[in-house]
């Protein structure tokens, strides 16, 4: 029963003994676990700072790569927008020159055409008056193998001279 009732010197020596730890942890031990505790305080704050500042600058960043992706598609949409632009003059302009080409080699071709029908038109009538010429020289041979016939021939031209 001792155990369950102390005694009065058992209670002063361990009052003793308890305060001695006290003092002893609070003149050696306290300040650098108490200096402990604020620094990973401090540390787990700057840590909750910075990483709250790196939130904050992920969401301007992502607000800056929003807006870059944004100008950067406009930007190509502009340049499409400009390529079609300078395709379709670039077709208009070849489809110009293509039919202001084509008329003036259907020009040049009827110009040729004109020229090569006059030149045939000119032959066939020096082909035909060699013709006709020839035509009349052997008619005359044949007539004028005759003398009487030559000799009336001659009369009728005369006469003919006459009334002209």
């Amino acid at each position: 029963m001792e155990l369950v009732q102390p005694g009065i010197g058992l209670i002063l020596w361990m009052t003793i003994a308890f305060a001695l730890l006290i003092w002893i942890l609070a003149k050696f031990a306290w300040k650098p676990i108490m200096k402990g505790l604020k620094e990973r305080e401090q540390t787990i704050d700057e840590a909750l700072h910075a990483a709250n500042k790196a939130r904050e600058e992920m969401k301007e960043l992502k607000f800056s790569n929003e807006q870059l992706l944004k100008e950067a598609k406009e930007e190509r949409d502009n340049l499409m927008r400009e390529a079609r632009k300078i395709k379709e003059s670039i077709i208009e302009t070849a489809r110009i020159k293509a039919n202001e080409e084509a008329r003036r080699i259907i020009e040049n071709a009827r110009e040729n055409i004109q020229f090569e029908k006059l030149a045939a038109i000119h032959d066939m009538k020096n082909q035909l008056a060699l013709l006709s010429i020839e035509i009349a020289e052997k008619i005359l041979k044949e007539e004028l193998a005759i003398k009487d016939k030559q000799k009336e021939l001659v009369e009728r031209l005369i006469d003919d001279v006459k009334f002209n």
